[in-house]
């Protein structure tokens, strides 16, 4: 990341958040992964043609997160300590931590080469320690003017790290846009060949053009005379959309490996508003290619990238009340990934049966703030439990066709009260709401349902929890034939919109059209409802003052003639 960030590269929360101490065994793989360190379970870390693969040759990906710039007296290095290292393993179930070492900025290498070597031995130290894995990044935009340091410096981490498999070495954050041929790429030889020359394995990952962005070029042209070579990839998701997409997947059709050694929700500026959908997009892309990734950055600074509220304590046990909205979505999809990847997961739905097609609650490939129990429903096997507002589970399904669904949920409650939603797009696309009634006990079951159009094809599909207070065990998908009374059953999301979103002072609900009192309702993270707002019939849109709202993910709810559609809104 540029230190000024004029780079042209730019619940709990929506799908994201819940229980935030999720149940790592159930996405950890075998049970025995569950008490393994990623280390011991991963091992040695090899490039396979353009795979990461672990110690059994299975291609992996992991999840984790980037320290800010560690120049002395940038802000950043206060989180540069043990405590960082072990919070981010045990809450976050981070994998990878990276180290950017500022190197010719002011308080960088150069001009303090013992005190930042020795920030970044604490860190890798206590990574050792904790089993994870560590960047040890040359964090440069010029680092072909100083291969003499570079040089010697993996040369000192490869004696001191090198017999460990826990180290990755990057030795280009972000070339500016000079040529990968004739600059970049000789640069990098020159240090990989000195690190090899000492430790003959470990993973080395390499800058591209243009801030990381120039992937295909370098995988046009790659690095073959030593092994374990990767090739980092940064993004900004408010910046970064489909064409970057387009460059890495050319780069992996060329045959090398990619490593987001850093990535932001927000602009490339590291401020800006934070794309919720376009990280989501981003995400879908790694998991199917099996790209690892560190988040830029845990740190307080004041600017949306940040993870950590701005006076943040390096000292403290964090609680997600520290966290900033960036920090709250980033660590619902490090706390849920599961490190083992397939090239192309297959849905989680199975053959369809009949007219409907069943999707056991369980079978969610993430979830956020979930746990599971043995149900007495017709057919047995397990049922989803112990819902709480804001809790989250996501699938990926097969839609034949586009056209209107009627979408069954299996539901038990004692008390009644809940909902759900159905979500796509990080939450940000609402399919619509159902209420859940009182069954009389949480293993007395019965069958709820809305009506909701949906796009064909493969796609992902959350069911989130505005109100909890109820288990599920199956849901089910079938197509609506047109003039079917239940095709026009739900009212529709698109009528409604919300701007500006995130918002800070004002909130504007622009409004179905139709006859009838409108009423808008705001709720918080737990269910608490915070603001309403009622427009008389005609009415095209309420305002709504929500300066007075913490900063955070709430659900606003449109009713109108008993109908409701709910919307996320992102307050900062």
């Amino acid at each position: 990341m540029k230190p000024t960030f004029p780079s042209p590269i730019p619940r709990r929360s929506v799908w994201s958040g819940g229980a935030l101490l999720a149940l790592a065994g159930l996405l950890a793989g075998p049970a025995q992964a569950q008490t393994l360190t990623p280390v011991q379970q991963y091992g040695l870390l090899k490039v396979a043609g353009n795979k990461i693969v672990d110690k059994n040759n299975q291609p992996v990906s992991l999840a984790g997160n980037s320290l800010f710039w560690g120049n002395d007296g940038w802000g950043g290095e206060k989180y540069y300590t043990a405590n960082t290292v072990s919070w981010l393993k045990t809450n976050w179930n981070s994998k990878v931590i990276r180290v950017a070492m500022g190197v010719e900025d002011g308080g960088g290498y150069i001009g303090n080469p013992a005190g930042n070597r020795q920030k970044v031995k604490t860190v890798v130290d206590a990574a050792l320690a904790q089993g994870l894995y560590v960047i040890i990044d040359w964090h440069s935009h010029h680092a072909e003017s100083y291969q003499p340091q570079a040089i010697a410096f993996f040369q000192d981490m490869a004696r001191t790290y090198g017999n460990t498999p826990n180290v990755i070495y990057e030795v280009y954050n972000e070339p500016l846009q000079v040529s990968w041929s004739g600059t970049i790429k000789p640069y990098a030889e020159a240090v990989a060949g000195a690190i090899r020359a000492i430790d003959p394995d470990n993973l080395i990952i390499v800058g591209t053009s243009t801030w990381s962005q120039d992937v295909d070029a370098a995988a046009a042209d790659p690095i073959t005379r030593f092994p374990n070579i990767a090739y980092t990839l940064h993004f900004y998701a408010a910046t970064h959309k489909q064409s970057l997409r387009d460059k890495a997947q050319t780069a992996l059709n060329r045959g090398v490996a990619l490593f987001v050694t850093e990535y932001g929700t927000t602009e490339a500026s590291g401020n800006g508003y934070i794309d919720a959908a376009s990280t989501q997009e981003w995400m879908t892309f790694m998991r199917q290619n099996g790209i690892s990734h560190a988040n830029w950055a845990f740190n307080d600074k004041g600017e949306s990238a940040s993870a950590l509220k701005p006076g943040t304590s390096p000292t403290a046990a964090w609680s997600d009340n520290f966290l900033t909205t960036s920090g709250a979505l980033v660590k619902s999809y490090i706390q849920n990934w599961n490190g083992t990847v397939t090239t192309t997961p297959p849905p989680t739905t199975p053959p369809s049966t009949g007219s409907a097609t069943v999707v056991q609650a369980e079978s969610y490939h993430t979830m956020s703030g979930v746990q599971t129990e043995g149900t007495t429903d017709s057919g047995g096997g397990l049922n989803v439990g112990w819902l709480d507002a804001g809790d989250w589970m996501a699938y990926t399904v097969d839609i034949p066709t586009a056209g209107n669904y009627l979408i069954q949920y299996r539901v038990a409650s004692l008390n009644g009260g809940g909902r759900i939603s159905l979500e796509q797009n990080s939450g940000t696309t609402m399919r619509g709401t159902v209420n859940v009634p009182a069954t009389g006990g949480w293993q007395t079951w019965t069958t709820v349902s809305h009506t909701v159009t949906l796009p064909a094809g493969r796609q992902d599909i959350a069911i989130g929890v505005p109100a909890g207070g109820y288990n599920l065990n199956w849901w089910s998908f079938s197509k609506v034939t047109s003039g079917s009374r239940l095709a026009a059953s739900e009212p529709s999301a698109a009528a409604v919109a919300l701007y500006p979103n995130p918002a800070q002072d004002q909130l504007t609900v622009t409004l179905p059209a139709g006859s009838g009192r409108v009423d808008v309702a705001v709720f918080n993270a737990r269910g608490q409802q915070v603001l309403t707002r009622s427009v008389a019939a005609g009415g095209q849109s309420a305002r709504l003052a929500v300066a007075g709202l913490e900063p955070g993910l709430y659900s606003v709810r449109v009713t109108r003639e008993g109908r409701t559609t709910t919307h996320r809104l992102v307050k900062q």
